[in-house]
């Protein structure tokens, strides 16, 4: 039940508003008091438990496909789907943090526990990334020929087309193991420096002895706002490096200018999903339920629609670009992922990925409403696994001919997520249980206590 008070649409007094959008009267019409708890209400135990067995027992199931070579391809190929969908939500919870600071508002003020907590999940990704490094030499060929000579070789034997060999000469400076593990080791060390700085400060600033005062909020708003400003500039071209290392260079002879930035959207499309689907989730009890008014769920679902915008914006814009050029070089992308099959997977992904959240989410009504609201965040994230599904499977030979072809093993790419993400939900609500789930030290937490008014 929502615990949002609002003026009606005749101005009859304050309501509140239920999971359908119905209104029932207050016994009082003052401002909200929070509880004495601010700590995860027990039922974030229950989640962690059923996330963490759910997790396992997928990853058992998965196990199977590690018995045959095509089984194993497909598992390394879902297990960075599901790294991906991991990287998304730590880095991109901190690249979404850092924008609150650096915005302000308070549509930001209720997800910062839950964001703060996706960033503390650094210590998954860097475990995931092991496995990929180490056996991925049938996914990327920078790890299968790394030197100059074994490329000659490869091409001599006709194992590389003399495209791919100009590609992975042109680009071993970036792209060879070597490098490529330094790059990581500067973007996990970037993550783990900003996060730590971050969630260190947050405690600091709810502790501040002067807590509450105008100079309070002022010196911690410059703190997290200088820091954060740098820190989006940084991980901006960060991403960028790691979308080129794991997803782009699955085709070695493929480019485009728009990739970073289209990853840096998805990922916010992502991240709002999750933090806005737990932040409704956890309203049904104390102490958020005191804290999420409907004002503050409507702005948050008008921000994720934003992200829907500009996500579809960026795919279209890339699309159009490479189509009307018709360059032999950047074409085959697309046609890799329209032909055999394909464009059923490219039309469902198109709906899924944006037609269906935008078209819902224009509507205000629904933007309300927290049991339609947690349906389709929750839909929002599978979205995002299945596109990430339409970029990584085309680039293989045996799947880019016909999407049938590939055989049952591409079940893979649903055991395989499903049991990484429901090990990442345990840590993830692991550290969202840690801390106290409203943020005190902030001007806008009083606020959000005031009783709403009709728009």
């Amino acid at each position: 039940m929502a615990h949002g008070h609002e003026l009606n649409a005749h101005g009859l007094g304050s309501h509140e508003l239920d999971d359908t959008g119905g209104v029932l009267p207050l016994a009082h019409h003052g401002a909200r008091v929070l509880p004495s708890d601010l700590g995860a209400p027990p039922i974030v135990a229950v989640w962690r438990t059923r996330a963490l067995v759910v997790g396992a027992v997928f990853l058992v199931i998965s196990a199977i496909f590690l018995f045959n070579h095509e089984g194993q391809q497909h598992f390394l190929r879902a297990l960075l789907l599901s790294w991906f969908m991991m990287f998304s939500l730590c880095g991109g919870g901190l690249c979404v943090l850092m924008l609150q600071y650096v915005s302000g508002g308070k549509w930001g003020l209720m997800l910062r526990r839950p964001l703060e907590a996706m960033t503390r999940t650094l210590p998954l990704l860097v475990v995931g990334l092991i496995p990929i490094l180490l056996f991925g030499k049938g996914m990327y060929l920078w790890l299968r020929y790394p030197t100059g000579n074994a490329v000659s070789q490869a091409l001599s034997n006709h194992l590389l087309t003399p495209g791919e060999a100009h590609a992975l000469d042109w680009k071993r400076v970036m792209l060879s193991p070597l490098s490529v593990v330094l790059q990581f080791v500067v973007v996990f060390a970037f993550i783990g420096v900003w996060s730590y700085l971050l969630n260190t400060w947050s405690l600091q600033r709810d502790a501040d002895p002067a807590a509450g005062t105008q100079a309070s909020f002022e010196y911690w708003r410059i703190r997290c706002e200088n820091l954060s400003g740098i820190g989006i500039l940084i991980y901006t071209i960060l991403l960028t490096v790691v979308a080129i290392d794991l997803i782009m260079s699955l085709d070695i002879t493929w480019y485009s200018t728009m990739w970073g930035l289209q990853f840096l959207v998805g990922q916010g499309y992502l991240v709002l999903a999750l933090g806005i689907h737990t932040i409704i989730r956890l309203a049904r009890v104390q102490p958020i339920a005191s804290a999420l008014r409907v004002t503050e769920q409507h702005d948050l679902g008008k921000f994720l629609f934003g992200f829907v915008m500009l996500n579809i914006y960026l795919s279209f814009a890339q699309f159009l670009i490479i189509w009307s050029a018709n360059l032999p070089d950047e074409i085959g992308f697309y046609l890799h992922r329209i032909r055999g099959g394909w464009w059923a997977v490219c039309s469902l992904d198109f709906i899924f990925h944006w037609v269906i959240p935008f078209t819902l989410l224009l509507s205000r009504s629904f933007k309300r409403t927290r049991s339609r609201m947690l349906a389709l965040t929750a839909f929002m994230i599978f979205a995002r696994a299945f596109d990430l599904f339409w970029l990584i499977e085309p680039n293989f030979p045996e799947s880019m001919e016909h999407f049938g072809r590939a055989g049952i093993t591409m079940l893979a790419y649903l055991t395989v997520p499903v049991g990484v993400m429901g090990i990442w939900l345990w840590y993830y609500l692991t550290n969202l249980s840690q801390r106290p789930l409203i943020v005190l030290n902030d001007p806008h937490t009083a606020e959000i206590l005031e009783p709403e008014h009709g728009h």
